[in-house]
């Protein structure tokens, strides 16, 4: 039986114009096992409650997911904080959560059996 190693997921929500920087950063880590990325809207609090002022409330944000070695989840969040900051407010957030277990294609991590 192999020990199997610790794995996180980093999830993150940012300006899509920050996209292309966060990618290049990230690609300079060594073992760096890709991203998916998505298109979503963010709704943050601050509308007046009319429909129109709520609905102008939802801002283009594009959200990163990562599924990594434990090992590597602290250089990864850096890199994406580092890149995605600019100073302004809304810009969104990174947040980090340990994974039972993933299934990769040609390989299984996370389970012992």
């Amino acid at each position: 039986m192999h020990e199997m190693k610790a794995l996180k997921e980093i999830k993150a929500v940012v300006r899509p114009n920050k996209l292309d920087r966060i990618n290049e950063a990230l690609r300079e880590i060594p073992d760096f096992p890709g991203m998916v990325v998505s298109k979503v809207e963010r709704y943050g609090p601050g509308g007046s409650g009319s429909i129109r002022q709520v609905l102008k409330d939802y801002s283009d944000k594009v959200l990163i997911q990562i599924v990594c070695d434990d090992d590597l989840a602290d250089a990864i969040v850096d890199r994406i904080v580092a890149e995605a900051t600019s100073g302004s407010p809304g810009l969104g957030m990174v947040w980090v959560t340990a994974v039972e277990r993933a299934v990769f294609f040609n390989k299984t991590v996370g389970r012992a059996d």
